[in-house]
């Protein structure tokens, strides 16, 4: 049984179809890419499964339980974090306070401290900004901490969006290298990505999203090779 599972999913805005019935799978473990243009629908995919935007038709299944119809907040409880695009960082509150609220959904506070210490193992700056309010961070230290948020709650998956959107090329590689780490210490990802050749050298598979629809799925490798991929996304 695959750890997540989207079939046939249908979602509009207004009249417009932004998704038309698109199925896949993610399994425990994985590191999934979404690519495509802006606009095929990738952001919509991750807010459809996160309960932010209600699907017209289809099933979303997490773990084998139907969370088609769960409220974003029921869905983080089930063990399902979203790093947004853009971060969304709460700027007025310092970087320890925007950690905790990622803890919201836990009660055992030993286990939250414990995790708050794997966080700053994971990212010293953020402990060494820890009182600092998170508005004067940097983009790529704020990236970051939209991360380590999204940790706090102890994620069996992860949903990342953009997270590489307006960030120097060293921020770019430091976060990348961050998401496999992640992933090595059992986190599955769900990742959508501008920056096509970056997330097909770090997933395991791919979809390419056009227009709403799947048109094209493989193993990250075979997709890097692939001449379509490569004129459209790579730049190739």
């Amino acid at each position: 049984m695959a750890l997540l599972e989207i079939e046939g999913l249908e979602v509009y805005y207004g009249s417009i179809n932004a998704l038309k019935g698109i199925s896949f799978n993610v399994e425990q473990g994985e590191i999934i890419a979404l690519i495509g243009a802006n606009g095929a629908g990738k952001t919509t995919t991750l807010h459809t499964i996160t309960g932010l935007i209600r699907a017209k038709q289809g099933t979303i299944r997490l773990a084998g339980k139907d969370i088609t119809k769960s409220p974003a907040h029921k869905t983080v409880a089930m063990g399902m974090a979203h790093v947004p695009e853009g971060r969304r960082v709460f700027a007025q509150l310092s970087v320890y306070e925007n950690l905790m609220l990622g803890a919201y959904t836990r009660k055992d506070k030993a286990e939250i401290a414990e995790t708050l210490e794997h966080v700053y193992e994971r990212f010293p700056r953020l402990k060494e900004r820890r009182r600092q309010s998170a508005g004067t961070l940097s983009g790529g230290e704020q990236q970051m901490l939209a991360m380590g948020r999204a940790l706090m709650s102890k994620p069996s998956i992860i949903l990342m969006d953009e997270p590489s959107m307006g960030l120097s090329p060293l921020y770019v590689s430091e976060i990348f290298d961050i998401i496999t780490e992640i992933n090595k210490t059992g986190t599955t990802v769900l990742l959508v990505e501008q920056n096509a050749k970056k997330a097909l050298s770090i997933a395991n598979r791919a979809y390419v999203l056009e227009t709403g629809k799947i048109v094209l799925s493989g193993n990250a490798s075979e997709l890097m090779n692939n001449e379509q991929v490569k004129k459209a996304y790579l730049g190739e």
